[in-house]
């Protein structure tokens, strides 16, 4: 994979620019600063990879060279409604991530909310969407995204910490029985992501993302973020993204991404 290569495989979809480099801290941090040097909408950086990626929570993401996909993706979207719904940006990723596993690998991944992706109930994506903002008004997102591509992207036991004991990872190679090329997936994926864009705000997009919600009608336990675990049944996702559940006692509440952690219930995994 290199700038040339990915120039060619990425010529028919409309993005407003690619950079790729070899090695680099993050992508997301490269975007942000094409960005303010007013980068058009939807141009990439790409890189083969990251010596400081980062995933939700400021957590660190493996990103070995030639094993995973790393980019961050600049987005300007034009809808004043996002302002109160940003968490559609994690599902924007991680559907498009999601539906390029199902469709062109006919694997069968599901999103475990708000920004991850699963295989066997594992992690093999990860969505990292962070904002500017001018005064009020959203100005540019760059979407990050992480995809174990090759079994050499799975971090080491001791990368995650205990973290990774709810969620081990996986990769694509792992559970398909080979690597896909990494440009090819990149293509599937980012046409994915392109088609859903000017959707980002319809009842059809929140659909497709609650429709492949891991855990959906099965409790899991909702780690907040001061550490109080509770065990909640995930009941849908409402149109701001936020995560309608119930708890044991009855009682129902809506749960937005920043706020807390879920782990599977009476799992192994935990």
């Amino acid at each position: 994979m290199n700038q040339t290569s990915l120039e060619t495989i990425l010529a028919d979809l409309p993005l407003g620019g690619i950079r790729y480099v070899d090695s680099i801290g993050s992508t997301n941090d490269e975007a942000a600063r094409w960005a303010s040097e007013g980068a058009a909408d939807c141009s990439l950086v790409v890189a083969d990879e990251q010596t400081a990626g980062r995933g939700r929570g400021s957590r660190r993401w493996f990103t070995p060279p030639g094993a995973a996909l790393a980019f961050g993706l600049i987005l300007r979207p034009d809808y004043p409604e996002l302002r109160d719904q940003l968490t559609r940006l994690n599902g924007l990723g991680a559907l498009a991530v999601c539906q390029t596993l199902q469709k062109t690998y006919q694997l069968p991944a599901q999103i475990k909310w708000p920004n991850d992706v699963l295989l066997n109930r594992r992690k093999v994506a990860g969505v990292l969407p962070e904002s500017k903002w001018l005064g009020d008004q959203l100005s540019t997102v760059v979407l990050g995204i992480g995809v174990n591509i090759a079994a050499a992207a799975i971090p080491p036991a001791d990368w995650a910490g205990h973290h990774a004991h709810s969620f081990p990872a996986t990769s694509v190679e792992t559970v398909l029985g080979a690597a896909p090329e990494r440009g090819a997936f990149l293509s599937a994926l980012l046409q994915n992501l392109l088609d859903w864009y000017p959707r980002l705000m319809s009842a059809d997009f929140l659909h497709a993302w609650g429709a492949n919600l891991a855990f959906r009608d099965e409790w899991v336990q909702i780690i907040t973020s001061e550490a109080e675990a509770l065990d909640a049944r995930l009941i849908h996702l409402n149109p701001d993204g936020s995560l309608r559940v119930e708890f044991r006692s009855g009682e129902q509440a809506n749960l937005r991404a920043g706020e807390i952690h879920l782990r599977p219930v009476d799992s192994s995994l935990k």
